[in-house]
Parts: structure tokens; sequence; C-alpha cells
């Protein structure tokens, strides 16, 4: 007989269990979510609450409590996040305030959304009849390079090589190759995107102590030495280039954080209607 009464009390127990569709249990997680909120460990909060949807398929009560609570989840998450890149950029903008006023910005509002960013020492006036290798960054902070040759006779050269002694770096031939004239004088220029270069940018930031020598590469080929101010423009532009690029994709981040914060908002507020509507 107690063992009857033993059973059926097991019996009763799991029937109880069963009857609520483990409600009791879901809203402990729910609870330990909460908690986790509080304490903005967001993704303790979400595993509480995707448990009780794969745990307690039945529990409905805590299931719909536990959508609201994902939502604060996501809401308090993306404005954290949004904190975050806030500070982050105001750290990169303290860094590029301390170091532009090495560089000179040339940007023609007529015709140029966006301006680039050169050593002085390389700009176009300085550097009149001179056969050389630029570095320029666009606002954006993409870093790009051209080689300049206009040291008599056609070259139609279309890459460069840096090269130390044995060890070197060449771009691929390029199509953004073209010439011009200036006081009479031909000079050939072609462009190469720094990623799209061959490691030249790096190699050259990489060897920026050492005698670099510049060779152009058409028809014919034409070689000179690197001056220490190009060698320098290319260090000075490579740190700029990074900062500027952090803060095109810090802007890019808040965007995003920005339109999920929308998206949640607008969704909680959804919800509210609803339940006053029902």
């Amino acid at each position: 007989m107690k063992k009857i009464g033993l059973s059926a009390i097991l019996a009763l127990s799991l029937l109880a269990g069963c009857g609520d569709g483990g409600e009791k249990e879901a809203q402990v997680r729910l609870q330990k979510a909460e908690a986790a909120l509080q304490q903005d460990n967001f993704s303790e909060a979400k595993l509480q609450i995707d448990s009780i949807k794969m745990l307690h398929p039945k529990a409905f009560e805590a299931r719909k409590q536990g959508i609201k609570l994902m939502q604060q989840v996501d809401l308090k998450e993306q404005q954290k996040t949004l904190v975050y890149l806030d500070s982050m950029m105001q750290v990169k903008q303290l860094q590029l305030d301390s170091i532009k006023g090495n560089f000179v910005l040339e940007k023609d509002t007529a015709y140029q959304e966006i301006g680039n960013w050169f050593y002085p020492t390389q700009v176009v006036e300085k550097n009149v009849g001179r056969s050389f290798l630029r570095a320029q960054v666009s606002e954006l902070g993409e870093m790009a390079l051209t080689s300049i040759y206009c040291a008599g006779g056609k070259l139609n050269h279309t890459s460069v090589k840096v090269s130390v002694g044995d060890t070197f770096a060449e771009t691929p031939l390029t199509k953004d190759s073209y010439t011009t004239t200036d006081l009479g004088r031909t000079i050939e220029k072609a462009d190469y995107k720094v990623g799209e270069d061959g490691g030249v940018a790096g190699f050259i930031v990489a060897n920026a102590d050492k005698n670099i020598q510049l060779t152009f590469i058409g028809d014919k080929t034409w070689r000179t030495a690197m001056q220490k101010n190009d060698r320098k423009a290319f260090v000075e532009l490579t740190e700029l280039a990074r900062i500027l690029s952090g803060m095109e994709e810090i802007r890019k981040q808040q965007k995003e954080t920005n339109l999920k914060i929308q998206f949640v908002t607008r969704k909680i507020e959804e919800a509210k209607v609803a339940e006053v509507q029902e």
C-alpha cells in the first residue's frame, strides 16, 4: 500500500507539471533573463529566453512575455553599442586632430564631394618636372598611389617596382594610366589603389629607413631613387589612412545600430498598441 501511495503522489506531481505546460519553470527562466538584463549580460538573457521556447513550448504565457523581454534586451544592447561607438569615434577624432595639420587637403567643392589628403612635400606645385611615386588618402581613408614620369622620352608605363637589394614589390599592370602635358612637357601618370598595388605601399613603409629604388615599367624601364621625404610621406599617410578608414567603419556601424534601434523601438510600440486594442 505504501508503494502504491508513493507512485500515486509521483504521478500526480507529473500531471501537475504537465498541466501548466511548464509555465512555472519557464517563469523561473524569465526571472533569470530579467536579472541578466539588469546586469547588461545580454548573452545570458538571450540564452534564458531562447531556452523557454525550446524546453517549454507549451508555456504560452511565458513565451509571450519572453518575446517582449527579448525586444528590451535587443534595444538595450544596441543602445549600449551606440554609446561604445560614439566613444570610439571621439578617440579617433582626437587622433585625427593631432596629425591632420601635417597634411594638405585638396578639394574643389565645385565638383568634388570627397577630397584627398597629401603630404606637403608631394603636392603638385612643389614637384614640377619631377618623376616620383606619390601617395594620397581620401577623406574616407582610401589610400592610392600615382606614379608620375616626366624625365623625357616615352615609357608608356603601366606599373612600378620598388626594391631594396634583392627584395622588391611590384604593382600589377594598371588600366588607370594616362598622359598629360604641362608647359609643353609630356607627363605620364598611372594610378594604383592600395590593396591592389602588389604590396608596394607596405614595402615602402617597411623599408622607409633604407634606400629604395623606384623603377617605372612600360615599353622601357626607368629607374630613380626614392627621396627621403617621399618615403616619409608613405609612412605618415598610411597612419592617416588607418585613422580615417577606422572612422568611416565606425560611421557605418553607427548607422546600422541606429537603424536597429529604430526597428526594435517600432516593434515595441506596435506591440503596445496591439495590447490596448485586444
